[in-house]
């Protein structure tokens, strides 16, 4: 019996509440409006609430709501409390037009606060109508004359002042009282099925007295001058109904108005809307009838009547006097050019699509119901209408010639092309039969064609050509880029896709990937120089980010570089097939006609150089992260030498190509100029000396001999540059004519060795293992390359300070004479440092 009780009470409350809204004509705080509950006016013509657009009405399915103001006609319907109103009229306000609520999910409120909001059953808020500074009393009423105000409330409940109201932020319709001014417009639908804001607008010149109506930004009608009581090309004389216009304009303010007198006893729906096609219409009588305006609805129209704003038409549509599209309703017999999503998918937006197409012939405007897809169709060829009782069936618009439809009878293409051609020609004489404008002007129609002919053969010609050049292009790119993928993986085919970031899988679970032109221009940035992290001897180096967010640095061969197709070959080749941590990884590459480009990963500390060589951040390089630089080389080298499948003769060891990783450990890079030697070899002969000066081994650039000892005289460089901060190019001593290594080599016998120590190592070093990694530098740098050490032996003397080192010996390029015949050798100046013709420096320039 209690539970009956309870469920009996709680029904009535609900059945109070549903029935309180149904009649109130207020919103108050703590009491929000629900998508089945709507605030009525006191004198029961408006109503505000969620409506959902006309097609949804009818399918049933609800996707869009949105909350508005509409007239109430006594003839919506509620088959419970989880329905929409159904409503004949557009509503005359809509709050939320490009912001619709999924769903049945919409809530209107005003905050505790004082905040007029439009939220989701989820409370998550879809507009913000007011929003207050501080927290105040307020309420919001719907009034008799179709007003929603928002209004601060006295303790006593009575208004203090209205905070907001809905007759200042106008949609589509101008209802009595309203103000049309400088700061407000309105604004058409996008289309019957969709409240958002569409391409036409209404607004008072704020130059003249007059309204105007603007097509996307672009006026197409005045109302002219305002006239006492009507405008020069609108006039409301014809208009009772109890309507009183005026146009109101002094030195603050500009604005149109009108009131209405209720007269009749008739329901009559008076307000001044926007349509969707750009007509100012007149809402009116009883139900859905409208009185129309005479709007620029056709070209003629805007040829006779001086309100109209005229249209620019092509040529083929100026001289032609078959320019007015007759409605019918039924269907075509093939389907049309479809438009869809358009910017301007209504009637009239259709119908300007169509007359700037020379060959449309009719038009129609789509309203797919079941996916709210909005757009065009046109038809450019022959078809057959199929026409429906009127009322039914699909609205085509359809041009003809003095109200005949001739353009879509069972007529060959060729013919109507030929009788529209005709009909420019001979200024429209379209009364008589295309058989008979044929024959008489046989003539002429040969003379077009074989004119036409004379102008279509070489432009196809020209797409032909141009078509082949690019396939051929493409191909050759595609054969480039095949062959190298096949060198990469050793021989074997490849089906990699071109043109997409494509994967070509490597030792380990590393992959190296083929990259399109365009991710490399997206990542860079286009090439900016904001992007750009250091220009090398092959050409720039820059940062970029992939699609995935990940950092890479891009190697891109500059065309002046020197370096061609064999070395950026032979650098993708070898660092492709070589894996260690202290060697830079490729991850993958890019040839596109002139454009070969190398992707590596990112080094965020650039290359040794920028910090060894700079007064401020050699400081950084303390001894002991020197001493892990030093070891990290050599491992790297150690693995090219001896334990990679390819043993490999680097050619080009310098700071520059000893990049940092955000740790700070070394990795070597640059490997367009290496060697590839047989397991049984340790030199091979060159013809073309290439590399550094200052870092190339005597044999080397006198001979062209290169071998793993070239390698361990430039380790042995770098090893003194590392250990001095100082470059082996710079003159060491005002008063001696000695480079770095010279002059390494007169402090170690005057034994004098620790002054070499870079001074910026203020720390407490380990003494004897500089002098040691002295020892190891100079006897990397000895003259005859039969007395340098191998790698393998430099990394067993840095690891194990028992092994005894032998004595060295002299260094190459002892003097600065022999540094200037080290620079006549290599046909360059004495004041140059490098010769640039097969380095490359990843992150920063030489």
């Amino acid at each position: 019996m209690g539970r009956r009780a309870t469920a009996v009470a709680l029904l009535c409350f609900w059945c109070f509440l549903i029935a309180s809204y149904a009649a109130n004509d207020t919103l108050e705080q703590g009491r929000p409006l629900r998508y089945w509950q709507q605030l009525e006016s006191p004198n029961k013509r408006f109503k505000l609430g969620f409506f959902v657009p006309y097609w949804q009405q009818d399918s049933g399915s609800v996707d869009q709501s949105f909350l508005g103001i509409w007239y109430d006609e006594e003839n919506w319907s509620q088959d419970g409390e989880e329905d929409f109103p159904r409503i004949s009229l557009p509503p005359v306000w809509v709050a939320n037009r490009d912001d619709p609520i999924l769903m049945r999910l919409g809530v209107l409120s005003v905050g505790s606060n004082g905040d007029l909001q439009i939220s989701s059953a989820e409370t998550k808020v879809i507009a913000t109508l007011y929003s207050t500074p501080a927290s105040i009393n307020a309420s919001a009423t719907l009034q008799d004359d179709g007003n929603f105000v928002l209004q601060e409330l006295d303790s006593d409940g009575s208004v203090k002042r209205i905070l907001w109201q809905s007759f200042e932020h106008p949609t589509d319709t101008l209802l009595p009282g309203m103000k049309l001014g400088i700061t407000t417009n309105l604004t058409s639908w996008k289309s019957y099925n969709s409240p958002a804001s569409g391409s036409y607008t209404l607004h008072v010149d704020p130059n003249k007295q007059q309204l105007v109506i603007r097509e996307q930004g672009v006026e197409i009608w005045s109302s002219g001058n305002w006239r006492e009581s009507s405008f020069d090309f609108q006039s409301f004389s014809g208009i009772d109904y109890g309507l009183n216009f005026s146009f109101f304009q002094n030195g603050t303010q500009t604005y149109f108005t009108y009131t209405y007198t209720a007269r009749h006893s008739y329901s009559y729906f008076p307000g001044i809307r926007i349509g969707i096609g750009g007509q100012h219409d007149m809402l009116s009588g009883s139900e859905d009838y409208w009185l129309p305006s005479t709007l620029c609805s056709q070209p003629y129209n805007a040829k006779n009547y001086s309100k109209c704003i005229r249209q620019t038409l092509p040529m083929c549509r100026r001289n032609f006097k078959v320019q007015i599209f007759s409605q019918h309703y039924g269907s075509m017999s093939r389907g049309g050019f479809t438009i869809e999503n358009s910017d301007d998918p209504t009637v009239v937006g259709c119908r300007n699509k169509c007359l700037l197409n020379c060959n449309c012939l009719a038009y129609a405007a789509i309203n797919h119901q079941d996916n709210n897809k909005t757009g065009c169709e046109i038809w450019t060829s022959r078809a057959e209408l199929k026409p429906a009782p009127d009322g039914q069936g699909r609205v085509i618009y359809i041009l003809h010639s003095k109200g005949e439809f001739t353009l879509f009878s069972k007529v060959p293409t060729y013919s109507i092309l030929i009788d529209i051609l005709l009909l420019r020609c001979f200024g429209g004489k379209e009364s008589k039969d295309v058989s008979q404008l044929i024959a008489e002007n046989r003539w002429l129609l040969w003379l077009t064609f074989v004119v036409g002919a004379m102008m279509i053969l070489p432009a196809l010609c020209s797409i032909c050509y141009v078509i082949w050049r690019q396939s051929t292009s493409n191909g050759d790119e595609n054969i480039k880029q095949r062959t190298l993928l096949r060198e990469l993986e050793g021989g074997e085919a490849s089906s990699i896709s071109f043109g997409k970031p494509s994967s070509l899988k490597k030792d380990g679970n590393n992959e190296l990937q083929v990259f399109s032109f365009e991710n490399i221009v997206s990542a860079t940035n286009y090439f900016s120089l904001a992007n750009k992290l250091g220009e090398g001897g092959f050409g720039p180096v820059y940062k970029g980010i992939l699609h995935d967010g990940r950092e890479v640095a891009i190697k891109r061969l500059s065309t002046g570089s020197g370096q061609g197709v064999a070395e950026f070959k032979n650098e993708a080749v070898l660092i492709a097939k070589l894996q260690h941590t202290n060697l830079v990884r490729l991850l993958g590459f890019c040839i596109q006609v002139e454009e070969k480009i190398l992707i590596y990963e990112y080094m965020p500390n650039k290359s040794l150089d920028h910090f060894l060589f700079d007064p401020n951040k050699k400081k950084m390089l303390n001894w002991k992260r020197r001493f892990i630089i030093i070891e990290g080389i050599a491992q790297g080298l150690l693995y090219l030498h001896k334990y990679s499948r390819l043993k490999v003769i680097h050619r080009d060891l310098k700071a520059s190509n000893i990049l940092l990783d955000n740790e700070m450990n070394p990795k070597i890079s640059d490997f367009g100029m290496a060697r590839i030697v047989g397991l049984n070899e340790s030199e091979a002969n060159t013809n073309r000396v290439v590399g550094t000066y200052g870092y190339m081994s005597p044999e080397y650039v006198s001979q062209g001999i290169v071998s793993f000892k070239t390698d361990m005289f430039s380790f042995g460089v770098l090893l003194l540059e590392l250990l001095s901060g100082r470059k082996n190019t710079t003159r060491c001593h005002p008063d001696l004519p000695l480079k770095l290594t010279g002059y390494a080599w007169h402090l170690w016998n005057e034994g004098r060795g620790l002054e070499l120590m870079d001074p910026s190592v203020d720390e407490v070093c380990p003494y004897n293992q500089i002098l040691r990694c002295i020892h190891i530098g100079l006897l990397c740098v000895q003259d005859h390359a039969e007395d340098r050490p191998t790698m393998f032996d430099v990394v067993a003397m840095l690891s194990n300070e028992t092994i005894p080192l032998p004595e060295p010996k002299s260094p190459g390029f002892f003097t600065t004479s022999a540094v200037q015949e080290e620079a006549g050798v290599l046909g360059i100046g004495s004041e140059i440092c490098s010769i640039n013709e097969a380095s490359i420096s990843l992150m920063e320039a030489r």
